[in-house]
């Protein structure tokens, strides 16, 4: 897989981005008489490289693992800058307790949080558009509670606004065209995909590519087609090319093997304590996939991720660093 310079298209990223926030103030602000179509920009250029590195830890310990996780990646420092805006997009779709591992550990995402306030970020976003009440999820999931531990003015865990979904053109997209996406998310200096891994009945898997659908508006019940259907998995790659994540943390710390991807039984839950991360997504889905004795090239959303060029899913490509 052919590796990209960062420094040769930084700035052509920079100048897209602002581009991209200027035309959004101004469609915001009244002065666009229509809404135009945004065409987003990529988050990382870290994912297509010959060889990425996966960080994996394992330990109950969570806060800790987290931290010990990021030193084989040089640490917080690559990813999230001094004055950042930050994006932490953990999964809290569903009104299950932390235990049913239906939504992503709350002591993982106020780690990463107070990993990006040490690095010096002005302000870190934490939400979810969830399948369930979003109140009743926010409540059940845990994750509210413990960022607002870190009383910290920079940062929190806030309810999604309908108003700022943002109709996106992905230029790239084989399966779909055109969708909405949450501004807060496609605007930040630094977007952080905190994914749980567990079962779906659809997609088989729901991992960090398809974590994405927690940022898209509409109705997002018209993208799951029923089963045997494989759009979805396109669909998702479509999504991922608009917005790529800066780095993919995954909580392995339990997985739901069955009943996903709601479940709602601790019968389906089994306990890993593990957490791994990579600024390649596609890296993180293949790696994650073996934890349910799966190859990677049985997930279709990774197969689709790989043939868009959204990272390396054969495992023997990827440096496992173990922590």
């Amino acid at each position: 897989m052919k590796t990209t310079s960062v420094s040769a298209v930084a700035p052509i990223v920079t100048s897209n981005r602002r581009q991209f926030i200027s035309r959004l103030t101004a469609w915001s602000a009244g002065l666009l008489a229509a809404p135009p179509i945004f065409q987003a920009f990529p988050q990382s250029l870290n994912a297509a490289t010959a060889e990425p590195i996966l960080s994996v830890g394992k330990g109950t310990d969570y806060e800790a693992l987290l931290v010990k996780v990021f030193e084989p990646l040089g640490g917080i420092a690559p990813f999230v800058k001094k004055g950042a805006r930050v994006v932490i997009k953990p999964n809290m779709s569903w009104d299950r307790k932390p235990e049913l591992a239906a939504n992503t550990h709350p002591l993982l995402v106020k780690a990463m949080a107070r990993l990006c306030l040490q690095a010096g970020a002005s302000k870190v976003m934490v939400f979810d558009r969830t399948c369930q009440d979003m109140r009743l999820c926010y409540a059940s999931c845990g994750t509210p509670a413990a960022i607002e531990s870190l009383n910290d003015p920079r940062v929190a865990c806030t309810f999604v606004d309908d108003r700022k979904f943002v109709p996106v053109k992905i230029k790239k997209g084989k399966g779909i065209a055109e969708w909405e996406f949450y501004k807060d998310a496609v605007t930040a200096d630094c977007y952080i995909n905190m994914p749980i891994a567990k079962d779906h009945k659809l997609a088989r898997l729901t991992l960090g590519l398809k974590n994405i659908m927690g940022i898209l508006g509409g109705k997002r019940n018209a993208l799951h087609p029923g089963t045997g259907d494989q759009s979805l998995n396109q669909k998702i790659a479509d999504f991922n090319t608009v917005l790529t994540p800066t780095i993919t943390v995954m909580d392995a710390t339990r997985i739901l093997l069955r009943n996903g991807p709601s479940g709602g039984k601790q019968d389906d839950v089994k306990e890993l304590h593990t957490v791994f991360a990579s600024a390649d997504t596609v890296a993180t889905d293949a790696y994650a996939s073996t934890l349910f004795g799966l190859k990677p090239d049985e997930l279709e959303t990774t197969k689709a991720g790989f043939a868009m060029g959204l990272g390396q899913m054969d495992l023997n490509k990827v440096k496992v660093v173990k922590v």
